[in-house]
């Protein structure tokens, strides 16, 4: 069958901006950043919001694979429940996780794995015969993003072992960036210890005793001193999804339940770092989301804007607008464009509303 979707893409452009916040941490806990256009730049990378757009989806009816490098665990039921002793469960599903995964993180469906259970048994739990290319095979007529596996569709999946097996990711992340100039920031914070002889009488439950208390325990001094790093920005958000590669794995009438679960996802997800603390909870500002046909297209804000006294996000809006229109202007023909909707200009027009506009399209 043609695939009409071929080199079709869906490409967001977003603005979405925090106050305090340390969205993704670095090996030493603070906020991540990047050097472009000379100057330092709040940075959270594309596999962190990425994660959490997989795992978002899951609240929109979509259930996902598994990824895993426990894949022994994820087959010994199933090769159990189709008779398999203790011993032959165990020893294919070691083999099978050998042929396929070794020490690996593997994404494998639901599906996948009742099948590899059921070509087991078709052997005789023989786990001598086991072999990667005859699961690869087994993986291929079993693997139903539908159902069971949007998340391999969207986001791929690289199997070394069994090449076959492998899906090239329909989805494209950017890491987000600071549309700005960003310094991180140092907070300093101190905790009391509520067992402390000066500032035990606190738990009698009188507001009047715990303020009465408040200079004894400065005098006392802190249990516990820390500091950690944030900061706030403004971020460039660029996400693609190639709709013709979506197409290969999830049928024709089942790509605007994928879309409308991965665009919800795409809006809601935010990156988990801190969250109890920080609460970083704030939603996309404005999005500019192209549908078109030839090469990507993701804006570097290369020179970084400036705020002039009213924020970054007003300037970071005129700066996407322009530099997507000129790039329109100047790629002619080779821009592509099938459809353009804005959100977050008029608030008439909803996530839903944008959703819609893209279903229209698949």
């Amino acid at each position: 069958m043609k695939n009409t979707l071929t080199n079709t893409r869906v490409e967001f452009h977003i603005l979405q901006s925090f106050p305090v916040t340390c969205l993704n941490r670095d090996d030493v806990g603070a906020p991540k950043t990047a050097v472009i256009g000379g100057t330092n730049r709040a940075r959270v990378s594309s596999q962190c919001w990425k994660r959490q757009v997989r795992m978002a989806m899951q609240g929109f009816g979509v259930k996902l694979a598994y990824r895993t490098k426990k894949i022994e665990q994820l087959l010994d039921a199933g090769l159990t429940k189709r008779g398999a002793s203790a011993e032959q469960a165990e020893a294919c599903a070691t083999a099978i996780a050998k042929e396929l995964a070794a020490d690996t993180l593997l994404f494998v469906s639901e599906s996948e794995a009742d099948a590899f259970a059921a070509f087991a048994e078709e052997l005789g739990f023989d786990s001598e015969k086991i072999k990667a290319k005859d699961l690869a095979k087994v993986s291929k007529k079993a693997l139903n993003p539908a159902i069971d596996a949007l998340d391999v569709a969207l986001f791929g999946r690289m199997v070394a072992k069994a090449p076959d097996m492998n899906v090239e990711a329909a989805a494209s992340f950017a890491h987000a960036i600071s549309t700005h100039k960003v310094s991180n920031e140092i907070e300093f914070f101190t905790a009391i210890d509520d067992l402390n002889k000066k500032t035990s009488t606190a738990h009698l439950g009188e507001f009047e005793q715990k303020s009465h208390n408040e200079g004894e325990e400065s005098k006392a001094g802190s249990a516990h001193m820390g500091s950690l790093e944030f900061n706030s920005a403004t971020y460039y958000r660029y996400v693609s999804l190639d709709l013709g590669q979506l197409l290969q794995h999830v049928p024709q009438e089942d790509l605007g339940v994928a879309v409308e679960a991965f665009v919800k996802a795409l809006f809601v997800a935010v990156p988990s770092a801190r969250q109890a603390t920080q609460s970083g909870a704030s939603p996309w500002e404005f999005a500019r989301v192209l549908v078109r046909q030839g090469q990507r297209l993701q804006v570097p804000f290369e020179a970084g804007v400036k705020s002039k006294g009213s924020g970054y996000l007003a300037p970071s809006i005129e700066f996407l607008k322009t530099y997507l229109d000129e790039k329109k202007s100047m790629f002619g023909s080779l821009f592509g464009e099938v459809a353009s909707y804005e959100w977050g200009v008029d608030t008439a027009y909803s996530i839903d509303d944008l959703i819609d506009s893209l279903k229209q399209h698949v």
